[in-house]
């Protein structure tokens, strides 16, 4: 059975911090094939949400509180593990995001720099495309906004 947890980088444990580094380099470095930083000093002011099955971590977000990536609050670094997108992982790791982010921040108002192939997948979750696409690591995204 899937568990959703929230922490602080510091409230992290070792483990937790090293199944999710390699989750989002398995997709983002390998999978995607895009070499990038992905370690950017920004996870220490992220709050992390993650998703495990059997004490393996099989999802993530990172959210971030108004001002601190976007003026507003913000969601990055959405990953699903391979084997898990069929069982629409995605999409209540999504819900399960927007939720965090109203009770931890008591916003509604989410910004996100989605890769542009996905954005009938948030579209589905009522965020809005704002602006023209643009390039982030070779890689073409939208600017696309939730409002609750």
């Amino acid at each position: 059975m899937y568990k959703s947890t929230i922490k602080t980088f510091n409230e992290l444990t070792t483990s937790e911090l090293y199944q999710i580094l390699r989750l989002r380099s398995e997709v983002f470095v390998v999978e995607q094939d895009c070499v990038y930083q992905d370690v950017d000093d920004k996870d220490q002011q992220a709050t992390h949400l993650f998703i495990t099955n059997n004490n393996k971590v099989v999802a993530y977000t990172r959210l971030f509180a108004p001002g601190l990536y976007f003026d507003t609050a913000s969601i990055g670094r959405v990953v699903s593990a391979s084997d898990y997108r069929k069982d629409g992982l995605g999409h209540q790791l999504i819900d399960v995001s927007i939720k965090a982010i109203q009770q931890k921040f008591n916003t509604s108002i989410i910004t996100i720099s989605a890769q542009t192939y996905l954005k009938k997948f948030y579209e589905s979750h009522g965020f809005i495309k704002e602006g023209l696409e643009y390039l982030e690591d070779g890689i073409p995204h939208i600017k696309m906004v939730y409002n609750g």
